[in-house]
């Protein structure tokens, strides 16, 4: 018979499994508004809609390998967009399950989006029960499982694998498995580039650890773990700009490749954020655009600091402040940035009301999952519809 642990994380992955299938749904509605383009062939299908916007690029990838030489454009000599951009844990292991299944790429990538979505689920869950208990941690998988952009956990993108090596860093930091941290970490330098605010949080739980020092003496043991954790982020952040450095000759080459999708080809930490909001309130004058983005910032601090979250800890808290700071920094503000929140799924929590130091009826916290679960199914249609669907010639990307 089942524990009780095993039972949960079995209603988790049921549950997980609900919020796919009706992800899918609105996936193979959609097939009937895509007009057929390069990455779908002559038959939009859901084996083919999957496989649209970035998973072309890790086609390539899976398919094709990295070129040695960057792309210049012939007349300009500007750097072209190229697949160095891509990290390439993902598509790697796609093309093992093409070669093992002969699948395709969409249908192999979807494939294991998939099953990492379905196991950063159960990670999730278990990561936030000890704060949270199993009814809370339950509704935020369900709640972070059915927002907006939710349907990108089903296709041929990386971020489910990135979620599920981004919770299993922050379930080791927060249990103190140093050694077991600093090798996910360094995972992620192959998946996706969180490495600086993993770095950020690594930081924040090696220095709770020390200020236990007295209650609980840290081991000599303790501290090359806790080094290595450090370390492993270090080399997460530096580990895939080195391998295109090494495949082309070119220091620079990834952080070039990254400049390509910026307007200008140029990389202007926060400008383009006073920028957006400059234009969004052109009429009211620029110290209203610094208030809105004042504003941002507060509500950030406020959800990660404020009494609404105290039951997530210090590491949970840590990331859901440095994430996002680290995004403001270094993207531009545009239609990704919807997908790129993914990874906060500690706000799931505190959107059920489950973090308060005082428990939440269980009414309330159902109330506000079926609340959520209905605005999330509602936003992934329209973030399919307006977003992952392609308009030709060109669209705002998802």
């Amino acid at each position: 018979m089942p524990g009780t642990a095993d039972r949960f994380v079995l209603a988790v992955l049921l549950a997980y499994a609900v919020t796919r299938l009706v992800s899918g749904v609105l996936l193979v509605i959609l097939t009937r508004y895509q007009v057929p383009v390069a990455w779908t062939g002559p038959q939009v299908s859901y084996g083919t809609i999957v496989g649209l916007w970035d998973a072309g690029w890790y086609r390539e990838i899976a398919e094709n390998g990295y070129p040695h030489q960057l792309p210049r454009d012939p007349d300009t000599g500007d750097l072209q967009q190229n697949p160095w951009a891509f990290y390439p844990l993902f598509p790697v292991l796609a093309r093992v399950g093409m070669e093992l299944t002969g699948a395709s790429f969409a249908v192999a990538g979807s494939t294991l989006a998939l099953g990492f979505g379905a196991a950063a689920a159960a990670v999730i869950a278990t990561l936030l029960r000890p704060r949270v208990g199993q009814r809370v941690a339950l509704a935020a998988v369900i709640v972070w499982a059915t927002c907006a952009s939710a349907p990108v956990l089903q296709v041929a993108y990386t971020e489910s694998l990135a979620i599920l090596l981004l919770a299993l860093v922050l379930q080791y930091l927060d249990a103190r498995r140093w050694w077991a941290a600093a090798a996910c970490a360094f995972l992620t330098g192959l998946a996706r580039p969180i490495a600086v605010p993993l770095g950020i949080v690594a930081l924040v739980a090696v220095v709770v650890r020390w200020r236990r020092r007295d209650e609980q003496p840290i081991s000599g043991g303790e501290w090359a773990g806790m080094l290595a954790a450090l370390a492993g982020c270090g080399l997460a952040g530096l580990i895939w700009p080195t391998i295109a450095w090494l495949g082309t000759g070119v220091r620079t080459a990834y952080t070039d490749t990254m400049a390509t999708w910026r307007y200008g080809q140029n990389i202007v930490p926060l400008r383009p954020w006073v920028g957006i909001s400059e234009w969004f309130f052109h009429a009211a004058g620029r110290t209203a655009a610094i208030a809105a983005l004042v504003a941002v910032v507060a509500l950030l601090l406020a959800l990660a600091l404020g009494p609404w979250s105290a039951r997530l800890g210090p590491v949970l808290r840590a990331w859901i402040l440095a994430y996002p700071f680290y995004l403001a920094v270094v993207l531009d503000p545009g239609t990704s940035a919807i997908r790129y929140l993914l990874p906060c799924f500690p706000w799931a929590v505190i959107a059920v009301d489950g973090a308060w130091r005082r428990r939440a009826p269980a009414a309330t916290t159902w109330a506000l999952t079926a609340g959520w679960v209905l605005l999330g199914v509602a936003t992934q249609w329209w973030w399919l519809y307006e977003l992952w669907r392609f308009v030709p010639p060109s669209d705002f990307p998802p």
